[in-house]
């Protein structure tokens, strides 16, 4: 599996509506962001799938759709995959209910971690957070750029850096190992505009 080099997380918390929600996703798809990560923390389910048909409807085949730890509405929405985290079901659960052909994504906080997550059927692997971040009230220690070269000396799938990226640092992140960089607070003012900026840092 290849991994786009700047993957967009749509984090509903961060956004003001629903409409918000599916205009931001339009214009990343516009710019040419091919893997659109969406992550719903309120908990509502009735409105999780309702949100997540509506990124479907909208923007159609023009983007692979994760969803944020939620396998069983990857299926109901028809999404590409999934990404779970150290709380949540354990990637072989996971895979046992999205099948072979969906993807996979993990993440990771330290070196053990991403040991134990390399040897699951997850298709990539997620290490941060890179830099200090505010889209988690109880982040992770921050493992910075090290942590990245760190774990890209541990695994031979593919590596996607969050936590605190921004198109001032991005390029430093892909320079020790990264092979796709996740992002969601850069990518929120002038989407389409910020994500082709990343593009053109990250070529």
């Amino acid at each position: 599996m290849k991994l786009p080099r700047l993957y967009a997380i749509l984090d509903n918390g961060y956004l003001p509506s629903p409409e918000a929600l599916y205009i931001v996703a339009q214009e990343l798809a516009a710019a040419g962001c091919t893997w659109l990560q969406y992550r719903n923390k309120s908990g509502n389910t009735r409105v999780m799938l309702e949100q997540a048909r509506e990124l479907k409807k909208r923007v159609g085949s023009s983007a692979r759709l994760i969803v944020n730890d939620r396998a069983d509405l990857c299926l109901a929405a028809d999404f590409d995959g999934v990404h779970v985290g150290q709380e949540d079901l354990s990637p072989e659960s996971v895979r046992r209910i999205i099948g072979p052909n969906r993807c996979l994504g993990v993440s990771t906080h330290n070196p053990e971690q991403l040991r134990e997550a390399d040897v699951t059927s997850a298709d990539y692997l997620a290490i941060g957070p890179v830099f200090a971040t505010s889209s988690k009230q109880n982040p992770d220690p921050v493992v910075g750029i090290e942590g990245v070269r760190r774990a890209r000396a541990l695994t031979r799938k593919p590596l996607v850096a969050i936590g605190g990226i921004t198109r001032a640092n991005a390029a430093s992140v892909i320079e020790v190992g990264a092979d796709s960089v996740a992002v969601i607070s850069d990518l929120l003012r002038d989407p389409r505009k910020s994500a082709e900026e990343f593009f053109r840092i990250l070529r």
